[in-house]
């Protein structure tokens, strides 16, 4: 199964951020600690890299992430020209608190007060933007929920006389490149269920946790894993939970929200999906199976197609 999800709305709000872009000194790309490449939008870079405009890019749900693996992100995001890397979490004051510093220091131009510091706060759906803003402006004035899109407007709020703030909706891409990257969207409530199989998702998830968490799954579902895959750990959640049908199979369909939920609140302890390693680990597979697939087509067969 391929994930893509891209609502007519976001399309529009691509085009209004990328003239909001042109009007901002700093931009503020809050990514999901647990997923941070495959949650960042490519394009995001690239419509920042053509404004040449610097970014403050927020590790959102550090609590929820392996510090381990933030740590590595960070290390790695902090190496890229124009970019400063900062885990938090928007549900914290104190955390928030050093944001408007981090942007003055992108962008000390605007330091001297005689014109305010113009901030724009962007990212894909349900990673904290608007918890992020709220906070902030230290009062609700976004939306917020645990679902994607909950934010389908722009809007720009005055922080101080010497700063201001836009908040933009939650913005994917029309097409999700690796299918990976689709499933972990997904797995973390970043992709609309209308466009998801939350069995298949859940499958997907239970076999990154067998590989890296295993630990985990064990003492949250008392149970010997040795052996399983993905499917297996859904039917073992839908056998311990007892998730049955009314004939009485297991029913996977509600095992595989209970394994998403443990995940997604935290209950399985603090899980990152990706490392850089193993995200160029992907990518290098994902050329290597292109590369294969190139080679496997005859030249007639290139010709037809």
């Amino acid at each position: 199964m391929t994930i893509q999800w891209f609502p007519g709305h976001m399309n529009s709000a691509r085009k209004k951020a990328a003239e909001a872009l042109a009007k901002v000194d700093v931009v503020i790309e809050v990514v999901d600690a647990r997923l941070p490449a495959a949650s960042s939008n490519p394009m995001i870079e690239t419509l920042r890299a053509h404004r040449q405009r610097p970014c403050l890019k927020l590790l959102n749900k550090s609590d929820l992430a392996d510090p381990q693996a933030t740590e590595a992100w960070l290390a790695h995001f902090n190496t890229q020209p124009g970019v400063r890397a900062v885990a938090i979490s928007c549900k914290k004051p104190g955390e928030v608190a050093r944001v408007p510093k981090l942007c003055q220091q992108l962008a000390p131009h605007r330091n001297d007060g005689t014109k305010p510091l113009r901030m724009i706060i962007m990212g894909i759906p349900n990673v904290g933007k608007s918890t992020l803003m709220n906070a902030m402006l230290k009062r609700r004035v976004a939306a917020v929920g645990d679902e994607p899109a909950v934010t389908k407007s722009q809007q720009r709020l005055d922080i101080s006389p010497t700063m201001s703030l836009i908040d933009t909706p939650g913005m994917l891409w029309p097409k999700i490149a690796y299918e990976s990257d689709g499933f972990m969207l997904a797995a973390s409530h970043a992709i609309g269920v209308n466009a998801v199989a939350e069995f298949e998702v859940a499958a997907v998830l239970g076999q990154i946790l067998l590989d890296r968490y295993p630990a985990r799954l064990i003492e949250r579902y008392k149970t010997d894993i040795t052996g399983f895959d993905g499917v297996r750990l859904v039917e073992e959640v839908a056998q311990r939970r007892g998730c049955r049908l009314k004939g009485g199979g297991l029913d996977v369909d509600k095992a595989a929200l209970i394994l998403l939920s443990d995940y997604r609140s935290g209950a399985l302890g603090q899980i990152s999906l990706e490392t850089p390693q193993s995200r160029a680990a992907m990518i290098d597979a994902a050329k290597a199976q292109a590369a294969e697939g190139d080679d496997a087509e005859s030249p007639d067969e290139a010709e037809a197609s």
